[in-house]
Formats: structure tokens, sequence, C-alpha cells
């Protein structure tokens, strides 16, 4: 990789982590009205959706960093009764809105803009879900972010959390990442784990709830 541009890259992920929320607002808003994250728009087979109908059972849910709103339309629509979500990047939003119109779903769906890093939810839910989105919260504050949100959940409700252990296109092994699920195994109770060793990037579904 160009050393430039390699430069750009680590800059650019070091300000969507540490960055201000203006900053990092103008940062995804710019990825996503470009053709940038275009290749992310279907993910229906993603692994972590028979997990998400399993503990939602027509529930609710709030997807922190939903991005285009790709669980709101391709979870099924049976699986849950309402949907927050949540992402920073008003272009990806507006992309999630649009589908949602297409996919009939106005009444169960609604997206809010926020940084999830200081998000108030108004209400409890049955699954608060992150997929990619941890990976931009800094390794220091994984486990607040976790606790904050903890209060949030109702009684029986669960977090789900899907990552990536390994980089798609080499398959090494991304040791911040394995810190943060062992992060997440020594702070919480752990209800399932599932891990995809045959799908590139070796996909992880924590499902856990906080200990007493």
């Amino acid at each position: 990789m160009n050393i430039a541009k390699r430069s750009k890259d680590i800059a650019t992920s070091l300000i969507k982590k540490y960055g201000p929320s203006k900053i990092k607002k103008v940062l995804w808003d710019k990825e996503f009205s470009s053709t940038k994250w275009d290749f992310m728009d279907d993910t229906s087979a993603d692994c972590v959706y028979p997990h998400l109908e399993r503990y939602l059972r027509g529930g609710s849910i709030l997807d922190l960093g939903c991005g285009p709103g790709n669980t709101a339309n391709e979870l099924s629509d049976s699986a849950y009764g309402t949907y927050v979500g949540l992402d920073i990047s008003q272009a990806a939003l507006d992309k999630g809105i649009e589908r949602t119109k297409a996919n009939g779903r106005q009444r169960k769906n609604n997206f809010a803009q926020g940084d999830f890093l200081g998000y108030k939810p108004t209400q409890k839910f049955d699954v608060i879900l992150f997929r990619e989105s941890l990976y931009h919260v800094p390794f220091g504050q994984v486990k607040a972010i976790l606790d904050k949100y903890a209060q949030y959940l109702n009684d029986g409700g669960v977090f789900i959390v899907r990552l990536y252990a390994a980089a798609i296109e080499t398959g090494k092994t991304k040791s911040r990442v394995t810190a943060k699920m062992d992060l997440i195994r020594s702070g919480f109770n752990i209800i399932e784990e599932a891990q995809y060793e045959k799908i590139p990037g070796k996909p992880t579904v924590l499902i856990f709830r906080p200990r007493p």
C-alpha cells in the first residue's frame, strides 16, 4: 500500500475513534455519500441475523452504528416489533430511511442521528446491537460504553456484538479486536458465543448480559 495513503487511512481511523463528533460526522457523511461503502448494502447472509431473531422474539432492538439500515431492512419483519437505529452519519441514515420506505416498515423502524458515545436512549430494549460499530470505540472506553447502555436493557435483555477476529483479505488475527472480545468475556456474563471459522474474517458473535 502507498505510504501516503496508509498514513491518511491511519489518521482517519484515529479521528473516527477520538475526534470530536462534528468532525467524525463530516468524515462519515463524506464516505457514505461516495461509493466507498456500497459493497455493504447487502448483508442479508450475515451470521448475526439468526442470533438476533432468537433473542428478539418480536421485541425491541437498538442498533448502535446502524449505517445504511441493513439490520432494519434485512432482519425478518416478524422478528422484531420496534427498531431504533443510531448513526453519526446522516448520509447513511438517509439510505436506511429510503430502504425502510421501500420495504413498508416506516411504523416500526426509527432512526436517529448522533454519536453513540454520548447518545441517551429514551426507552429500554430487548436487544442492543453492535455490529461493526464497536471497532470505532477506543479500547479504554469499551467497558464504560457497555456499562452505560446496560441500564437501557429490559429485564432479560441482551447485548449482541459481532466482530471480525481476522482481516478478511489476509486472515491475520486482529489483536485489538480479540482484546475487546476478551474484555467482554471477562467483564460480562456470556450467554452464547459463536465463532464462524469458515467465513472470511472469522466473525464472532457474542451474546451477553451485565453481571449482577
